[in-house]
């Protein structure tokens, strides 16, 4: 791609289902950056400090402070209340910032993808794959894997669901979008009637029971020997992403351009697509399908910074982070002790967004004269 042509992407970005997106300064973006980031520290020392047993920031700081090495806090909490923080608190803390910047992400680049705002990381089926892998793992009680058994079939689901969905859509001919998405549905169809058939006939219903709280999203019972898998993921992503910004402006402005100027649609959407289910398998076996997240936040973030993918990804990135963290911060209070699924209040925050953008889209269509 020349130089010419990744200033007119960059300059010509357009957010799908948007009239224009104005190129912001550069002060806004660092603005919202420094904001984002002080908002997430924020966030993660509330949610090390918020729960059934309630710890000051102060101490939280500290006992964070000591376990990295440092020497000069005195160590003057219980070891219970370490024990709480490091063990149980942090990791599941540190896994609902990598999962919500996850979603983000890519939710922003699967929108610029397909050109459509509804367009969320769900959207090739991948969420039903893993769901099946779980739920294959809870019903015959594969425990193959030791307690990593049933992230690694909610993954292999993933993988094994975005492979059918290339071989479906390849079955009509040239892979585009459209048959992509299309080939996802019906995929997706297919494995939750699977899924169903087997909860049915599995003739125990706290099994059915387990596997909906699983469905529903969740950060509990993480570890840290498991939470490397989902932070790999989210740093290799990002990364290509960043690398690909350019390219993802310029399939902005319309295939016929982007081709024009040298990008090769057809290619770059194959493998933006299989990176971002690899990311999305991964993310859904570490937490479960948290939905709306990669649907909200990106559209939230673009009436900040622009439409410029370079500013985007990263702000929705730390956007995710914050959103999800104070997600799982309700979850676990608001109806205290017992524990709400993060997904239900993540549906409840996304589903009126869902309802307003599709309203939004049809009253600027209608006035476009679009039928």
């Amino acid at each position: 791609m020349t130089a010419a042509a990744e200033k007119a992407a960059s300059a010509t970005a357009v957010v799908p289902g948007t009239r224009r997106a104005d190129r912001p300064r550069r002060w806004s973006f660092l603005a919202a950056l420094a904001l984002l980031g002080v908002l997430l520290l924020v966030s993660v020392t509330a949610g090390l400090a918020i729960g059934s047993v309630h710890v000051p920031p102060g101490e939280v700081c500290d006992i964070v402070t000591h376990a990295l090495g440092a020497d000069w806090p005195e160590p003057v909490w219980s070891r219970a209340r370490e024990t709480i923080v490091l063990d149980v608190r942090a990791p599941r803390v540190l896994l609902g910032a990598v999962t919500g910047a996850g979603l983000a992400v890519v939710g922003t680049a699967m929108q610029a993808l397909v050109r459509n705002p509804l367009a969320e990381p769900y959207l090739l089926g991948v969420s039903s794959g893993a769901s099946l892998g779980a739920v294959v793992v809870i019903v015959f009680g594969v425990s193959l894997f030791g307690p990593v058994s049933l992230s690694a079939a909610a993954f292999a689901g993933a993988l094994v669901t975005l492979l059918l969905v290339y071989a479906t859509a390849r079955a009509g001919g040239r892979i585009t979008s459209v048959r992509l998405v299309l080939s996802g549905v019906a995929v997706a169809a297919v494995l939750t009637a699977v899924m169903n058939l087997l909860l049915l006939t599995s003739g125990r219903g706290n099994e059915a029971q387990e596997v909906l709280a699983w469905t529903l999203g969740g950060l509990g019972g993480v570890q840290w020997g498991t939470l490397w898998l989902p932070a790999t993921a989210l740093l290799l992503g990002i990364v290509v992403l960043l690398v690909q910004a350019r390219s993802l402006n310029l399939l902005l402005t319309g295939e016929e351009a982007a081709t024009t100027m040298g990008l090769d649609v057809a290619r770059f959407r194959a493998r933006m697509f299989v990176l971002l289910s690899l990311v999305t398998g991964v993310l859904v076996a570490a937490s479960g399908p948290i939905g709306f997240v990669g649907l909200m936040l990106p559209h939230v973030v673009r009436l900040f910074v622009g439409g410029d993918h370079r500013r985007v990804l990263p702000t929705a990135a730390l956007a995710g982070a914050v959103f999800l963290i104070w997600a799982d911060i309700a979850a676990r209070t608001v109806a205290a002790p017992m524990e709400i699924p993060v997904g239900v209040l993540t549906a409840l925050c996304g589903g009126p967004f869902f309802l307003w953008l599709m309203r939004r889209d049809t009253r600027r269509n209608t006035d476009r004269g679009v039928a």
